[in-house]
């Protein structure tokens, strides 16, 4: 069966150029043109992506994710946004969207961000089942429970957003393991575009700031100088302990 996508936007040249784009590659594709019909036909699962512009009438975007993330279906979202503040798109990634693309976009680029998430989706439903990427993992305080998607602190519930979550459990399950930038937009995103490595940055900076008691002296997510990041091993010094490492705002 093809991936099934819904295009929510409201500008018809957009949505159908993105709709011509995406059958040819074989999807099948649904367009609405408001975040109520999104909702309607959204909500109980019946797509495998949304693609989303963030200014709609009615119900905006950030609504529309917002209800579709406290459904019991995950579905993913790629959001399309004519804002090009970096507040803005935090807010989008930070209420549960999976990827961004600001307009005007390459619908190259759509396409490559598409074909990415369902590589993202279809590697992790490879990996159910129970096996070592399902395990919980803990270290000093911080527990990962794959299979819920659930983070704690100490007994706390830490809220992080899809991408975070990968990227932390990337991470947590191989301890000690020194990753670039690339590597991580290879295997959490999917992608690897050149100048697109600000985006890990932005989100190991916003992970750090859900998990360290000290975001600027880091003892989870750790910097490796001029090479990248690695997760603290088991042998590492407890958190309250760690040494410098410095904070994530300045490139390794």
């Amino acid at each position: 069966m093809p991936h099934r996508v819904l295009i929510v936007e409201d500008e018809p040249e957009i949505a159908d150029l993105v709709k011509l784009h995406l059958a040819d590659e074989g999807y099948d594709v649904t367009t609405v043109a408001d975040g109520e019909t999104a909702l309607a036909r959204a909500g109980d699962g019946a797509f495998d992506l949304v693609v989303l512009d963030l200014m709609l009438p009615g119900i905006d975007g950030l609504e529309v994710t917002r209800r579709l993330r406290a459904a019991d279906t995950y579905t993913p979202i790629l959001m399309l946004t004519a804002r090009s503040s970096e507040l803005d798109r935090v807010v989008g990634l930070e209420v549960g969207a999976d990827d961004y693309l600001t307009k005007p976009f390459s619908i190259r680029e759509l396409v490559a961000r598409v074909k990415a998430i369902f590589r993202r989706v279809e590697a992790l439903a490879a990996n159910a089942g129970g096996d070592d990427d399902e395990r919980p993992i803990d270290v000093a305080g911080l527990h990962l429970d794959p299979a819920r998607r659930k983070v704690t602190l100490d007994g706390e519930e830490v809220h992080l957003t899809a991408r975070e979550f990968d990227l932390l459990h990337c991470f947590a399950a191989r301890p000690g393991r020194v990753f670039t930038r690339g590597e991580l937009l290879e295997q959490v995103w999917g992608y690897g575009y050149d100048g697109y490595e600000h985006t890990v940055n932005s989100h190991i900076n916003r992970l750090r700031s859900k998990i360290e008691a000290d975001p600027a002296n880091p003892a989870y997510v750790l910097t490796v100088w001029g090479v990248g990041y690695r997760f603290r091993e088991p042998d590492d010094e407890a958190p309250e302990a760690a040494p410098s490492q410095g904070g994530g705002e300045t490139a390794p």
